[in-house]
């Protein structure tokens, strides 16, 4: 958003959709929910009484909407109001700042669900944002035999090592993206994780896996991009693009949380109130070193 991305807010809007929180009031009918329990919240609003609502697929709701989004108001709030159908419940041993790392988990576990993921495979992750890491998270759970990532800078190299990263590769000079993956995997990928989400990764991706290997998709492109077919059926890849979560997905992470692998906590790189979120946006404009900075309400 801070770079010139179509996604944008409107002046007055509350954004926010990474959201943990505590109940504090119920409405009529709710049964899933107790005042004082602690819930992740996935940032839906939607009708609740189709077949997509009742199977956890609030995308496919045909009344879908977002919080944080689209002119309505998000979790950048002391309170929030939001469908009980959506609120997961978060276990006493895990904070808010967990709860709220649950939707970035949950966007890159889609995409390692989608993708086939085997033990043994050799896994290149593209982009060092919070959805990299959290896909190299996965694909180490996952029983990667050896996960590589892939960024521009060399900013987050020491958060991806901390969650599992076995070698940060940079452009270089005289030799290509397929090379130097191919070197640090040992061989081209089994499956490559395209987080990076700016023209010219899908090519990139491409180059890097092996014949018939996976090419799995979550990262967001929101400008017009040129990709080359012909490299991919050369290779008989496959190409799958992701989008979002489900509540299953919410409760596995809450899960693997839950379980001791805590990881992810690496991605916190600071914590302010509410009162000082303008500053902090302030500084995100420009290059930075922050990850994920959680907003204390209180």
């Amino acid at each position: 958003m801070a770079e010139g991305h179509s996604y944008a807010f409107d002046d007055g809007a509350v954004p926010g959709h990474e959201v943990a929180g505590e109940v504090v009031a119920t409405g009529t009918g709710v049964e899933n929910l107790a005042i004082g329990d602690h819930v992740a919240v996935l940032p839906f609003l939607t009708c609740g009484e189709c077949v997509a609502c009742k199977t956890g697929d609030a995308v496919g709701c045909t009344a879908f909407g977002m919080f944080g989004a689209f002119g309505v108001t998000g979790g950048y709030a002391e309170y929030l109001l939001t469908n009980a159908l959506w609120c997961v419940n978060l276990p006493r041993s895990l904070s808010f700042d967990d709860g709220a790392l649950v939707e970035p988990l949950a966007v890159s576990l889609r995409a390692v669900r989608a993708s086939g993921i085997q033990s043994g495979d050799r896994v290149l992750v593209m982009g060092a944002g919070a959805i990299g890491l959290a896909a190299a998270y996965w694909a180490r759970l996952s029983g990667a035999e050896r996960v590589v990532m892939s960024a521009t800078s060399d900013r987050r190299e020491e958060i991806a090592r901390a969650i599992g990263v076995d070698a940060f590769i940079l452009p270089e000079e005289g030799r290509t993206f397929a090379e130097q993956s191919a070197e640090a995997l040992g061989r081209p990928a089994d499956i490559v994780f395209e987080c990076a989400g700016v023209a010219g990764s899908l090519d990139q991706a491409v180059s890097a896996v092996r014949r018939r290997g996976m090419i799995a998709a979550p990262g967001f492109c929101w400008m017009p991009d040129t990709f080359s077919a012909m490299p991919a059926m050369m290779k008989e890849a496959t190409i799958r693009y992701t989008n979002m979560y489900d509540t299953r997905e919410f409760e596995i992470a809450i899960g693997a949380l839950d379980n001791g692998h805590v990881e992810p906590r690496a991605m916190i790189t600071d914590t302010v109130p509410l009162d000082n979120a303008p500053a902090m946006f302030e500084e995100l404009r420009g290059r930075n070193n922050h990850c994920k900075v959680m907003i204390k309400p209180w």
